[in-house]
């Protein structure tokens, strides 16, 4: 799906529309894969990363996993803690290859 996704992006990016991605970003190396190719096609790229902690993170999983349908396979906290260190967490020199995103109004 991701590819489908990126290849959708590129020609909607071509065409001059805006794109959100906001899955397949966990690994520096992905992250760099797309900002190059959005560059080739000459239009800037920002990258929005909010820091939450496993806390958080699990408290809104515990929440979601009383609801179906993912009360029938439910991730447990084991997961996602062992889902975190599989996570690159963009440092201040990835996130200097970015585009800073414009200013609230």
């Amino acid at each position: 799906m991701e590819t489908i996704f990126w290849s959708l992006s590129q020609r909607l990016l071509a065409l001059g529309l805006s794109v959100v991605l906001e899955s397949g970003f966990w690994l520096r190396a992905d992250r760099d894969a797309k900002r190059l190719g959005a560059r080739a096609l000459g239009v800037a790229v920002e990258l929005r990363y909010l820091e939450v902690p496993l806390d958080e993170r699990w408290r809104r999983i515990s929440l979601r996993n009383q609801r179906p349908p993912w009360s029938q396979s439910p991730i447990t906290r084991q997961q996602l803690a062992g889902w975190d260190g599989f996570f690159e967490v963009p440092g201040p020199d990835e996130m200097a290859l970015f585009d800073v995103p414009p200013a609230r109004v």
